[in-house]
């Protein structure tokens, strides 16, 4: 009974995986002839078919970009980033898309320490720096079964050395990624999708209103409150906005 489930499922996903190569290449054509809401339909068909992928996400983005829709367009952008952080034509794209919008923010000034911290912490995700954790640990095993077969002296010396520097590689991708992992879980990043969003000083109607966004920015959420989102925007201002008019990121 186990291998016929077994390959019941292996048959699924076969087929799903061809499916969603089929739907990949039909979007991709329709992209290149310029048929672009041909593209985007296919690239959703593939997402509710439950692939995920920067690549995919980036497409996209391109395509809402070729038909001047710039909320889905930066929401899949920044999608993108989320799972492919720091990638130079990702960012690029996305900085068209962003210089489309209507709201010009500035960005709260950070500290010399914040800015070095920020800088070398998000070269890589929670996940890359896992990934990087591990494979010196695995170089520290390795060098530490060279040093203990090694005869001579020079090579044992070289061994343990290498093998110290490599743990405390590890030890630090480690620490970087506990660092970024809380950080993902802490941040709730949106994208607001009306055209135009009254943002008020309460979560209701009859309160006074703080500020006022328009479609393609980026905010992100604290807290809610029934149909309201507390939000906060680059420059340290926050209030309330309706939740129909802003799309999370993280839905994956």
């Amino acid at each position: 009974m186990k291998q016929i489930i077994s390959i019941f499922l292996l048959v699924v996903s076969f087929n799903a995986f061809s499916q969603n190569d089929a739907l990949f290449k039909t979007a991709t054509d329709a992209y290149n002839v310029g048929e672009y809401q041909n593209a985007i339909d296919s690239y959703l068909k593939i997402l509710d078919n439950g692939m995920h992928s920067a690549e995919l996400y980036y497409n996209l983005g391109n395509a809402y970009y070729k038909l001047n829709q710039i909320a889905p367009s930066i929401y899949y952008y920044e999608k993108a980033l989320l799972l492919q952080p720091n990638d130079p034509e990702i960012e690029n794209n996305l900085a068209y898309a962003q210089n489309m919008t209507l709201d010009a923010i500035e960005t709260l000034p950070q500290t010399g320490l914040s800015k070095i911290y920020n800088n070398i912490v998000g070269q890589f995700s929670f996940d890359q720096w896992a990934y990087l954790a591990v494979i010196f640990m695995f170089l520290f095993v390795l060098l530490y079964i060279a040093f203990y077969y090694f005869r001579y002296s020079s090579r044992k010396r070289l061994a343990f050395v290498s093998s110290i520097v490599c743990v405390f590689v590890a030890a630090l991708a480690f620490v970087f990624a506990f660092l970024q992992y809380n950080k993902f879980k802490a941040d709730m990043p949106a994208i607001v999708f009306a055209g135009e969003s009254s943002v008020k000083s309460e979560p209701n109607n009859r309160s006074q209103e703080a500020f006022e966004l328009h479609e393609g920015t980026k905010v992100n959420v604290l807290d809610e409150l029934n149909e309201w989102k507390k939000i906060q925007i680059p420059d340290g201002s926050i209030g309330w906005i309706l939740s129909e008019d802003i799309k999370i990121l993280k839905d994956f």
